[in-house]
Formats: structure tokens, sequence, C-alpha cells
């Protein structure tokens, strides 16, 4: 008898260890986040990702918990699609629920509906011999040959940007840059606020929340915002969304609805960023 008591108490207790944990872990909204990338996400939690993860956690009465790791190759393997242990390879549990930030139909993830659409820019150091261009990019390649020499604008591989200086026979004069830094001081957006004030470029076609987090690190007016205009087969604007395994159905419902719910708040947050929306 005293045998079969203990097993019951233990058995009972193994119970109300694994609800506690169901529990605990129903009670994190879980977030997939670069530690350092301004103006997404950042340790500080000054990102406008990171306030959006603090509304919508909010709502669901859920505390918001991170999984950090550089946005780079292998981002979602590592992190959306890991479970916490390697040897939980049958387990439901991963290390985190949601990325943020994803470009709508993501091919690795489910995606919500678009939370926000924004587009690249052409942005211009004011000051520096460049402040008739001012209307549209097109008027880069009107330029007569002695100031195009002078251009300094910074490319990034694979890019809307690239393609249109390729397509309008301005490539020659861009300074090349790589879209994923591999430096863990400075993202992208970082690197390239410090070399436009280092005048090591005088302008850069960049995606908008970057331009936007440019922009704020400069006192008013320091810049000239130009959005870019689809041509000659370039797309430049593109909806974002909020990442999920695949399987997460319910997950994914449950993010759309505040989606919606939250919209105004949501649009409120990102206004602060400087972000052109389209």
């Amino acid at each position: 008898m005293r045998i079969q008591a203990y097993c019951c108490k233990v058995a009972a207790l193994i119970l109300l260890v694994a609800i506690t944990a169901n529990v605990s872990a129903k009670d994190k909204f879980k977030v997939c986040a670069d530690p350092l990338n301004p103006p997404y996400s950042t340790k500080k939690l000054d990102g406008f990702e990171n306030k959006i993860a603090e509304l919508l956690a909010k709502e669901l009465d859920q505390e918001v918990e991170y999984t950090w790791l550089p946005q780079r190759i292998g981002f979602i393997r590592n992190t959306l699609m890991a479970h916490p242990k390697e040897t939980d390879v049958d387990s439901d549990q991963y290390k985190c629920d949601v990325v943020m930030g994803l470009p709508a139909g993501y091919d690795l993830t489910e995606t919500t509906i678009p939370y926000y659409t924004s587009t690249y820019v052409l942005l211009v150091a004011k000051g520096r011999g460049w402040d008739d261009i001012t209307l549209d990019a097109a008027q880069l390649t009107n330029l007569p040959p002695d100031r195009q020499d002078r251009l300094k604008i910074a490319m990034f591989d694979q890019t809307p940007g690239t393609a249109w200086l390729q397509k309008s026979g301005l490539i020659d004069y861009g300074i090349p840059y790589q879209t994923m830094t591999g430096d863990e001081d400075n993202n992208t957006a970082m690197q390239i606020e410090k070399d436009i004030k280092a005048k090591k470029i005088d302008m850069v076609i960049i995606w908008g929340p970057m331009a936007g987090y440019i922009i704020s690190q400069s006192p008013l007016n320091s810049y000239t915002m130009i959005p870019m205009k689809a041509s000659m087969g370039v797309k430049f604007d593109f909806p974002m969304s909020i990442g999920v395994r695949k399987s997460d159905k319910s997950r994914k419902a449950e993010l759309d609805r505040l989606i919606v719910k939250k919209s105004k708040e949501i649009k409120a947050i990102i206004a602060g960023y400087n972000i052109p929306l389209l």
C-alpha cells in the first residue's frame, strides 16, 4: 500500500510539473529577434518590432520572451524551427514562435496579413551639391557627365536599388555594400548612417525603415527622402508580416485578428520611426 501511495504521489507531482510547464509556455509571447538591428529590434527593446510585440503580447495577457540571434542566413532554422534541446526533435516546444518582420508570403514560414507596407527610397544628404535632386530618382540619369562622375551612391547586393542602377546605366557610380554586414557592432542601417556622416557616400537607395533610422540619427532636415517608383520592371514597395511556423495555423489566425484589432496602435508605433508607409 505504501508503494502504491508513493507511486500515486510521484505521478501527481509529474502531472503538476507538466501542467505548470504548459501553462508557463502559454503565458509567453516568444519572439525570435536580432539583438542589434535598429530600427527593428534591439536588446534595449527600443525597436518598432519590439514595441509591436509588446502591444500584441499585452492584448493576449502574455509576457514577451526573446530568443536572440543575428538575423542572417540560417536565422529561421536556428530560431523559429529549432527546439530548446537538440534531443527534443519530436517535441512541440520551440525556442520561439514568431518573427515580427518578414515579407508577406515568405517561403520558409507562414505569414500573417501584412501590418505595414513600405518602399525603397533614394535618401540624399543635403548640402553636398545634390539639393536639386528632390522629385524623382530618375533625375540622376539626366545629370551631365561631370556631375555623374561625382556620384557616391551606396548599393547593396541583390536589391531593387542595385537592379535599378544597373538598368539606368549608373552601376559604375555605385559603392558596394553587403546586405548582411557580419559586423557585431553595426547593422546595415548603422553602417550606412556612419558612412554618410563620414562623406564616404552622399546617397543611397535603401529600404524605408532603414532610411527612417538614418534620418533619426541626424538633425531635422538633414536628408531628402524620395520614394522609388516602379520602373523598368523593378518593384520597390513590399508588404510586411509576422512569420510563424507553417504548421502553426491557430497562432497565425490569432495574430491576424490582433493585427486588425490593433491596427491604429501599430500604425502609431511605426509612424514614430520616420518610416515611409504606403
